[in-house]
């Protein structure tokens, strides 16, 4: 476990999949949380119950990702209520896959949109409040860096603007003592991808190790980064995806 007392985060996404198991792990190494949902109100408020049983404080914030002024609201809303931020998740995204020749401008834009421009806005809106120490960190994808399979063209490029995005706010931030990293997760045990699925031996036929990720072991890499041991990490892209860009 590594030791976040003392510190505030806000999770974007944080009611289910990756981002409920990195709220609740930040709250065990002893970050109080604030985390973001967009259609989830009961989900939200098990995970701020589970929060709360480890001792900390938790909040659930109602913002959509397509809402930049919300994005705005809810890192105000969390410095409102726990008096700073110190820790920065930017977890919330979306997915969807088609042929390049099917995909509309609509999709286009809601895709950049969700999972790319809110990142940006995020960061924005959180950066006057990080002091030195501060940790931002992005889930993105492996499928930014290597594209095995046909038709997931755009949620790849929206993705893959997440490295540039990370290398150059990192260099921004540097000088404040603050770190900026992007973790890309592979195949991960949720319920939009689950490990049992009609595509899942697909996907471990990709592997090194033929295994899915959990929502935990993301969640560990998450809280290293946020840590005091991985004050000199930055501007890095970590990849967890049992070796398939390997």
């Amino acid at each position: 476990m590594t030791d976040l007392r003392g510190k505030v985060a806000l999770v974007t996404g944080g009611s289910r999949g990756m981002g409920a198991a990195i709220a609740r792990r930040l709250a065990a190494d002893g970050a109080d949380v604030a985390l973001t949902y967009a259609r989830s109100p009961e989900k939200a408020t098990s995970v701020v119950a589970d929060i709360e049983k480890a001792g900390r404080r938790g909040r659930a914030i109602q913002a959509d990702n397509r809402d930049s002024q919300a994005i705005e609201a809810a890192v105000a809303t969390t410095v409102a209520a726990f008096g700073r931020i110190d820790i920065l998740v930017n977890n919330a995204g979306i997915f969807s896959a088609a042929p390049i020749e099917e995909v509309s401008l609509e999709a286009y834009d809601e895709m950049m949109a969700v999972n790319t421009r809110a990142v940006f806005v995020a960061i924005k809106a959180a950066v006057p409040h990080l002091t030195e120490g501060g940790r931002i960190i992005t889930i993105g994808s492996n499928l930014a860096e290597r594209v095995p399979f046909a038709g997931v063209s755009l949620y790849a490029a929206s993705k893959a603007a997440l490295i540039g995005l990370t290398k150059g706010v990192a260099r921004d931030l540097g000088p404040k003592g603050i770190t900026v990293n992007l973790v890309h997760p592979g195949s991960t045990d949720t319920d939009m991808n689950p490990a049992h699925s009609d595509h899942a031996d697909a996907q471990r036929s990709l592997m090194a190790i033929p295994s899915f990720s959990t929502p935990q072991n993301i969640a560990g890499l998450v809280a290293w980064l946020a840590s005091d041991e991985a004050r000199f990490v930055t501007g890095s892209t970590v990849t967890m995806d049992s070796g398939t860009n390997a």
